[in-house]
């Protein structure tokens, strides 16, 4: 069976009650459990993660690069500044996905810039927690192609 690996970054286990006007009402929880049962009903296995701590997302992403079919990663505020993080999904060999469940490019101008993203296999904003769907299908058809 496939394997993603899901990482959400910085302040996501604050969903819920952190500016829910932008990023809505459900929790880490939700998604988490939106996320998994999805992969269920496409035969693949999600694992999800959530740190605040950039040093234990690198070492997530290096790891997964060894078992996981693909990841999905919500870098937060990593996103903007990141390189280490951008040198890690570097380093490996499977297909990263970086979804934004806010659109980045309508919000404040140091959000518009992402030094993950060239490294990338692609970004998926705006579309909130059905982003993390449309990027389970991207990981998923990509293998197909």
């Amino acid at each position: 069976m496939k394997k993603i690996l899901v990482i959400n970054g910085p302040n996501l286990n604050r969903l819920g009650l952190r500016e829910p006007a932008v990023y809505g009402y459900e929790t880490l929880a939700d998604l988490e459990k939106i996320v998994i049962e999805f992969g269920i009903k496409n035969q693949c296995e999600l694992e999800c993660k959530q740190s605040n701590h950039e040093g234990q997302i690198i070492d997530w992403i290096h790891e997964a690069g060894d078992y996981a079919t693909g990841i999905i990663i919500n870098p937060g505020a990593f996103t903007h500044y990141s390189y280490a993080i951008r040198d890690a999904i570097a380093s490996i060999e499977i297909p990263v996905i970086e979804v934004h469940i806010s659109n980045v490019h309508a919000r404040e101008e140091f959000r518009h810039t992402s030094v993950t993203a060239p490294v990338t296999a692609g970004q998926i904003v705006g579309m909130g927690l059905k982003g993390y769907k449309l990027a389970v299908l991207a990981l998923l058809e990509g293998e197909n192609n």
